[in-house]
């Protein structure tokens, strides 16, 4: 049983200083390895270990094809100037290869998993000769998996899984505490920019997530151009999350005058504290309508566009 530290309880400084004692005391004279995506959970946890371990802390952006437009400039190069040295290690290939033919998206999550630890990661701390790795997981990454919400993809000892015996190394995890209210908190203490600690989250299996089927390069590419468009039109909206997604089936819709069978975009926006419970934001009507001609009329393909208004969970109607 994980004991939950609350917003309330949470003391940043008292955090911090913990888990760079414990990060100090787990890895002792070795090496310790991270992976960084540019989220605030992989942003605390390379912050935590830089302070705990120094240069015997690698941290590597693992490019798996399937992030946001430009996300690993962009993180290497805010990381940078924060004194952290970040390495790209290309990937992109072998995810693409792994989720090959998969539709079912619990499967998709285990295809990045395997991937992700086995083969990318296994193959690194070979290299660098690690036996530790500093891990972002929240309480609500265990909580959701636990509960057969959704699998997510560093969830292992609550699953039964050894990731020492699977993988080959010890995982270090100092958020599990946390959830993303508080990981934000640290991140602020930690000294890094609002942009940074206060970006809405960005799930582990990245765009595969919000693609309804198959994950192909043209898919990719439809749904990373539908969320960059999405993030700049919202950015100023004090929303909890909000994404495209891009559906499976094709439907009916208009282009250049004339009836196409095109792609649907499903639009999602949320207002949360932790992602257990949302509602979805009231957005004005002008803003749902510049969605909608932005992505029509700039991703190729897509000819129709929706917004979501379902809550999560889904709320139920009394009977009268």
């Amino acid at each position: 049983m994980i004991k939950e530290i609350t917003l309330k309880e949470l003391n940043s400084g008292r955090f911090i200083e913990e888990k760079v004692n414990e990060i100090k005391a787990a890895v002792g004279d070795g090496i310790a390895i991270n992976a960084l995506s540019g989220g605030v959970d992989s942003s605390a946890v390379t912050m935590l270990g830089h302070k705990a371990l120094g240069k015997r802390l690698r941290t590597v952006f693992i490019q798996n094809g399937l992030m946001r437009e430009g996300e690993a400039e962009k993180v290497v190069s805010s990381f940078h100037k924060l004194g952290v040295n970040v390495e790209i290690i290309d990937a992109k290939k072998e995810f693409l290869a792994a989720l090959k033919g998969i539709t079912d998206p619990e499967m998709k999550r285990e295809a990045i998993t395997q991937t992700f630890y086995k083969k990318v990661f296994g193959r690194i701390v070979k290299e660098s000769s690690a036996k530790y790795l500093l891990q972002g997981t929240i309480l609500t990454d265990v909580d959701e998996t636990v509960a057969g919400i959704k699998r997510q993809h560093n969830v292992f000892a609550q699953l039964g899984i050894d990731p020492k015996e699977a993988f080959g190394y010890h995982i270090i995890e100092p958020l599990i505490q946390l959830r993303k209210d508080g990981v934000r908190m640290v991140c602020k203490a930690l000294g890094f920019p609002a942009e940074q600690f206060d970006r809405i989250p960005f799930p582990g299996p990245a765009l595969a997530a919000r693609i309804i089927g198959e994950v192909t390069e043209e898919r990719l590419e439809v749904t990373r151009k539908a969320t960059t468009i999405v993030e700049s039109i919202l950015k100023d909206i004090k929303a909890f999350q909000y994404m495209a997604i891009l559906h499976e089936d094709r439907v009916t819709g208009m282009r250049d005058g004339k009836r196409d069978f095109g792609l649907q975009i499903e639009l999602r926006c949320w207002d949360s504290v932790d992602a257990r419970e949302a509602s979805p934001t009231n957005l004005p009507y002008a803003t749902l309508k510049k969605l909608g001609a932005e992505i029509t009329s700039k991703v190729p393909g897509v000819v129709s566009v929706t917004y979501n208004i379902a809550t999560k969970p889904p709320s139920t109607i009394e009977a009268v």
